[in-house]
């Protein structure tokens, strides 16, 4: 069975994303809103369409600035239902504005969207007691807080932001390298327990 590891590397689309971005954890907001953004719109389609239509998603949708997306109105549901450089699905656009107000709501309650991840990447969200959440706790976890988020959504979002293990083989040259960053799948699993 192929996986990603196997034709990505030379791809010119894949590529680049597989080899500096998918399984790298990051903290920044506006990197892991436009993540969740990129993942909603996949469904149903390939990551290939996804990617190259990446500039037009950021564009259309200010830089992935949560607090602007937050703040949309009907002008801006019509403006990005008619444009063409992004997937103009109408449940999609909903969930990504709505999305970005959970995510701003996620700063008052936890410090941000990181931290919120974080908090929650045990089971028992005591960090030393509990044991790695799994994707069938974090898919119910995140149909508590977000729109559009079924289980391949949160399961490739979680991996590609390495909260969940799975975005490289083993032997892949890039699995060390994001290895040596400590992603949250790793280091929790191999935090002391009290």
């Amino acid at each position: 069975m192929s996986t990603y590891c196997d034709f990505a590397p030379s791809h010119p689309v894949h590529g680049p994303y597989h080899d500096h971005e998918y399984g790298f954890p990051t903290r920044d907001e506006s990197a892991l809103f436009e993540r969740l953004i990129l993942e909603i719109n996949q469904a149903g389609l390939s990551w290939e369409t996804i990617l190259k239509k990446r500039e037009g998603f950021r564009r259309a949708y200010d830089g992935f600035d949560v607090d602007l997306v937050a703040g949309y109105g009907e002008r801006d549901r019509a403006r990005l239902m008619a444009d063409a450089g992004i997937i103009r699905n109408r449940l999609k656009i909903e969930a990504a504005i709505h999305n970005a107000g959970a995510i701003r709501a996620l700063r008052d309650s936890h410090g941000g969207f990181a931290d919120w991840l974080d908090a929650h990447a045990l089971h028992d969200g005591a960090p030393h007691n509990g044991m790695p959440r799994d994707k069938a706790a974090w898919v119910k976890l995140f149909k508590k807080t977000f729109r559009f988020t079924g289980g391949e959504i949160v399961g490739e979002f979680l991996m590609s932001l390495g909260y969940l293990p799975g975005a490289h083989r083993a032997d892949c040259p890039v699995q060390a390298r994001i290895a040596r960053l400590r992603p949250a799948y790793l280091a929790f699993a191999n935090a002391p327990r009290a």
